[in-house]
């Protein structure tokens, strides 16, 4: 059963858009028949290719996902048919597929969900480099091309393409299984899975380099995946504690850019251009990650945490910047870096001074990890001025202009440096 004829234009629009928002199903419906990623978005692709022959000539179809995944599934079958392991593949996968068609569509909509998880955890697999996980998840997650992925990330094509085919040549030389790991596993890999979506997420809130300090779709990519996350996984408090933490994120969003670009600081933000809609939604989220955490809080229902003081405050000063000091305390305690403790510092120095919160600046100046990090001179900056020390200030500014790889970020960092001299 298909719709009246459209258009050729609007047909293919209509293919475009459905095989965006569906190949992750497809891609992950597949890969659990041909047990390999890379040719499963091939197979995925053809599927495309048949849909844009076809649907402008007859229509579109009622449940044009299904079709797309029929097809898919049925290159699929052919081409396990045709393989000189075919027996070997019939017991992998535990049915006979020369008895067996593949369904027009999926039976039970939990096996395409579990496929889904199968894949997730399949791109994000710790076998693969930060990199190559990265770029893997965002083209068969999130739908990007590879010349999308690399505007986004500021590299060359080439670079993505070749991230992109190692990292699916690797999961095949390695025989990753397309599995969801349980016990200890699963809690290990959970973490690498979740690590990528906040990288996505944050390359897109505050980026490292170029002239933009915000790349919103990047935001929407990240925040997309950790929805779906949340619900392929509801047992899960982290899952939630992510999904929680960029959805307050990306409520500031509105407010975190002035009318030329510029950034503007979070103690400038104006709040009432913060999205109160995704404020609720972060609000949802972190009580479902408190209500399935069992003993103490992992972190990033802990930055969850941090993230909510901030969207209940009705302005900076109101900010509860104790209990949000004590939650820093608790992520270092839970997973201590360099950078947890400078955060700390800065919710020191709100709620108890500036002069505390040096000492703890102080004792990261000679931590490797922060030896580029520009937010250290930043912030180090900050907090001399608020002591009057301004000569020393403004070097600390122009220090930190001189790491950053952002242009906005160094225009703000030499305003603040020029403020100093003033």
């Amino acid at each position: 059963m298909t719709t009246s004829q459209p258009s050729r234009t609007d047909a293919r629009t209509s293919v475009e858009t459905v095989f965006r928002l569906e190949s992750p199903r497809i891609i992950a419906g597949v890969t659990r028949v041909v047990r390999d990623v890379g040719i499963a978005e091939e197979l995925a692709q053809d599927a495309l290719v048949a849909a844009l022959e076809q649907w402008p000539r007859d229509g579109v179809p009622d449940n044009p996902g299904a079709w797309l995944m029929a097809i898919a599934r049925r290159k699929a079958v052919d081409l396990v048919r045709r393989r000189e392991n075919y027996a070997r593949k019939l017991a992998e996968i535990g049915r006979d597929l020369s008895e067996t068609a593949p369904p027009e569509e999926p039976s039970d909509p939990e096996d395409i969900d579990d496929d889904l998880l199968r894949l997730v955890f399949t791109t994000c697999h710790p076998v693969l480099s930060a990199e190559a996980r990265t770029a893997l998840t965002l083209r068969l997650l999130g739908g990007l091309t590879t010349p999308e992925i690399a505007r986004a990330f500021l590299v060359p094509e080439a670079t993505v393409a070749q991230r992109i085919v190692r990292a699916k040549r690797t999961l095949a030389t390695k025989n990753i299984a397309f599995e969801v790991p349980y016990g200890p596993d699963r809690e290990a890999r959970l973490g690498s899975v979740l690590d990528v979506i906040y990288l996505i997420f944050n390359e897109g809130y505050a980026a490292t380099a170029a002239d933009d300090w915000l790349r919103p779709s990047l935001c929407e990519d990240a925040l997309r995946l950790a929805r779906l996350l949340s619900a392929l996984m509801p047992k899960e408090p982290e899952v939630h504690g992510l999904a929680a933490l960029l959805e307050f994120q990306a409520s500031r969003t509105a407010a975190r850019t002035g009318p030329r670009g510029e950034p503007v600081l979070l103690k400038d933000q104006n709040r009432s251009r913060w999205n109160r809609m995704l404020v609720a939604r972060g609000i949802k989220a972190l009580s479902r990650a408190e209500a399935t955490t069992v003993g103490a809080p992992g972190p990033y229902v802990l930055q969850a945490g941090i993230a909510a003081c901030h969207a209940h405050a009705y302005s900076y000063e109101e900010t509860d910047w104790r209990a949000i000091a004590t939650l820093y305390a608790l992520l270092a305690a839970r997973a201590p870096s360099p950078v947890v403790e400078l955060n700390r510092a800065v919710a020191v120095s709100m709620a108890d001074g500036p002069a505390p919160a040096l000492e703890i600046v102080d004792t990261l100046t000679d931590e490797p990890a922060l030896h580029d990090y520009h937010l250290l001179p930043s912030v180090r900056g900050d907090l001399l001025a608020r002591l009057g020390r301004t000569t020393e200030a403004r070097a600390e500014f122009e220090h930190a202009a001189a790491l950053t790889r952002n242009e906005r970020e160094r225009e703000l960092l030499l305003e603040r440096a020029r403020e100093c001299g003033s």
